[in-house]
């Protein structure tokens, strides 16, 4: 079942459930265009599907061939709202993406793939180390209270990271050798 959406460009965004697309994809009628980042798409991704990061969103790049619907998909369709919109601003008369994403997939109790060696996502890995930095600081601030300021340090970047939404620690971590192996 597909819903449409109004926008205020031109265009519209349809939005359509995980059974419908999964139809549609076993048909051969669609192709399925992941907005999510690299990591997250190795980590898991619909079987035969296209990433194209909305970080580096290019409506070139999204591949649109005849006769077959583009149906955009993120994580939980925020991102996929946003590269919809970029498509209906270059004269796309409309788009349709998954709605809830990937997580309403999984939900629906259909099939992902698994990159092989993919990691986990760049979000979690930012979670697991500021969260394990925090815990080290308030832990060894017992020792020395100078600790504290680690805690603190990191802190004021997470909320540098939410405000300018650029993370220092994320790009880091995309940097280590196990963020960087061939997809």
């Amino acid at each position: 079942m597909t819903t449409a959406q109004p926008e205020a460009r031109s265009g519209s965004i349809r939005n359509v459930d995980a059974q419908t697309l999964r139809s549609w994809v076993e048909r051969g009628e669609a192709v399925v265009v992941d907005v999510r980042e690299p990591d997250e798409h190795r980590e898991a991704h619909l079987a035969g599907s296209v990433c194209v990061p909305l970080s580096s969103f290019d409506p070139a790049r999204v591949p649109a061939p005849e006769g077959k619907r583009v149906v955009l998909h993120c994580r939980s369709g925020k991102r996929s709202t946003d590269a919809a919109g970029r498509l209906l601003a270059c004269g796309w008369p409309e788009v349709t993406q998954l709605e809830g994403g990937i997580e309403a997939w999984k939900k629906a109790g259909l099939p992902v793939e698994r990159s092989p060696g993919a990691t986990i996502s760049i979000q979690r890995q930012v979670q697991i180390t500021a969260g394990s930095l925090v815990v080290a600081g308030v832990a060894l601030g017992f020792v020395s209270p100078w600790f504290y300021l680690l805690s603190a340090f990191v802190g004021a970047g997470l909320i540098f990271a939410g405000v300018t939404n650029t993370c220092g620690m994320a790009s880091l971590l995309g940097k280590m050798p196990w963020n960087n192996r061939a997809a």
